[in-house]
């Protein structure tokens, strides 16, 4: 009978100790698990089943853009192309956003989890102190690019007011990304060729204007393999950013289009 007791004493004694210093769950799942439950957890892709396709929306996951695109500027004369839109027989077209004033927190969710190749057009004096938010966007896929420093409209200024405006952004984005921008946006989607040379001039291959506006998320007409996007964002009322890229993407996939990675065609 007592050495029943002392066997069940000892019993109780592993499992109130092995309560006392229970290991965490996380702990016991190991790094990269714990990596999947914050990622697959409540509120992650999980709760559409695997399909993360159907929490943005979308009918049906978007098509991988081709592996080898189909490049089509080139630099002429020593200055960067102007390209409204991308000369190429891959359906793809090209997501690209301006500013930076908007930084809806869902967008980074749904870029990860859709892996959407989108260009992000920075401006330092509008993106202010939101650069963290923009640093997780590119963590996660995105490219951050060139917007200028303060957003005025170029054409007409004289070469060294818009050099600085140009390279002073370049510098910013190195700084704060450790890269320098290969793409160009001119506010207002205005230029001439002092723009142009000073573009080259900071080092920049290209000035991306666009085909198609998305404002409200509605592209003005039907898109087309090759069209370039400009997705509003900084809009105070309506639709959220993510809402309005979710409804240019439906518009994608009725298309029998893709998302491609602008980068890669310029």
């Amino acid at each position: 009978m007592r050495a029943r007791a002392l066997v069940a004493g000892g019993l109780a004694a592993v499992l109130l100790t092995g309560c006392a210093q229970s290991v965490d769950p996380i702990e016991r799942l190991g790094k990269k698990a714990a990596q999947r439950v914050g990622s697959y957890g409540p509120g992650g892709p999980g709760r559409a089943h695997g399909r993360p396709y159907r929490h943005w929306g979308l009918l049906a996951p978007l098509q991988a853009p081709p592996r080898v695109p189909a490049r089509a500027a080139v630099r002429r004369g020593g200055l960067p192309p102007v390209v409204r839109r991308v000369g190429t027989s891959d359906k793809v077209v090209f997501l690209t956003y301006d500013d930076g004033a908007e930084r809806d927190p869902r967008f980074v969710d749904m870029v990860r989890e859709l892996r959407l190749p989108v260009s992000m057009f920075l401006t330092d004096s509008v993106v202010g102190p939101g650069y963290g938010h923009f640093a997780r966007l590119q963590s996660v896929g995105a490219s951050i690019q060139n917007h200028t420093l303060d957003h005025p409209a170029l054409r007409g200024l004289p070469y060294t007011g818009q050099r600085a405006e140009i390279c002073g952004q370049q510098e910013k984005v190195r700084s704060r990304f450790g890269i320098r921008p290969r793409l160009f946006r001119p506010p207002y989607g205005t230029y001439d060729r002092t723009t142009l040379r000073a573009a080259a001039d900071c080092g920049l291959s290209a000035v991306v204007l666009w085909s198609v506006s998305g404002e409200g998320g509605a592209p003005q007409r039907p898109l087309r393999a090759g069209d370039i996007v400009s997705v509003a964002s900084g809009e105070a009322t309506g639709p959220t950013l993510t809402e309005r890229t979710t409804r240019v993407l439906r518009e994608i996939e009725r298309r029998g289009l893709t998302v491609g990675r602008l980068e890669d065609y310029l």
